[in-house]
């Protein structure tokens, strides 16, 4: 008796699947939303300006050097204090003659707060490491969101972060996120990289 041979599977139309599956896939699949690090950049400004006159009370320098070391006002720092500085820096608890100025500012929703003059002064050498560089964003950045949650906590019995997600489907909620925000503005500085001296 003769052996049947298998029939052959007809392939000719798997490569149409295969593209109708990955367009199908493309259109369905929702991508996430690249985060990083939220900075508004400053529009060009013309070249005939005169810069405004900062106060050396209201500048708080963090600059990373070329060995990754951390200077805080020109002197040696340590980046687990740094979040902590940065927040006493902002608040000025004790209205120190040393720390910023404050201005009072009237905002729907807190009433009269004294809003920090304060500007955090951030600069690095071009052979600053990436990791070191982004360390210190990060702490900056922790600094400013735990000052927001403190207040927003405190005001409204909800963080700041909590009131951001109710604030897409609730506008009170919105303008309380708004309130915080004009109360304790992320004032980050970024100097462009220079060349520092190595100890």
């Amino acid at each position: 008796m003769a052996k049947r041979s298998a029939p052959e599977i007809n392939t000719g139309s798997m490569a149409d699947i295969a593209f109708l599956l990955l367009v199908f896939f493309l259109v369905t699949t929702t991508m996430e939303q690249d985060t990083g690090i939220q900075r508004k950049l400053p529009e060009k400004q013309p070249e005939n300006i005169t810069p405004p006159e900062v106060k050396r009370r209201n500048v708080f320098i963090v600059l990373v050097n070329r060995n990754d070391e951390l200077l805080v006002n020109g002197e040696p720092g340590d980046i687990n204090l740094l979040k902590d500085r940065v927040k006493e820096f902002i608040l000025n608890p004790r209205n120190s003659e040393d720390l910023p100025e404050k201005t009072p500012t009237v905002i729907e929703g807190l009433g009269t707060y004294e809003v920090s003059k304060g500007v955090i002064s951030l600069q690095n050498d071009r052979l600053t490491s990436f990791e070191k560089y982004m360390a210190v964003q990060d702490v900056l950045t922790r600094a400013f969101n735990e000052l927001r949650n403190e207040l927003a906590s405190a005001k409204f019995g909800k963080t700041f972060d909590e009131l951001q997600v109710l604030a897409k489907t609730n506008p009170e909620y919105e303008k309380k996120s708004d309130a915080i925000k004009k109360a304790i503005p992320i004032s980050i500085s970024e100097a462009e990289p220079k060349q520092t001296k190595s100890k």
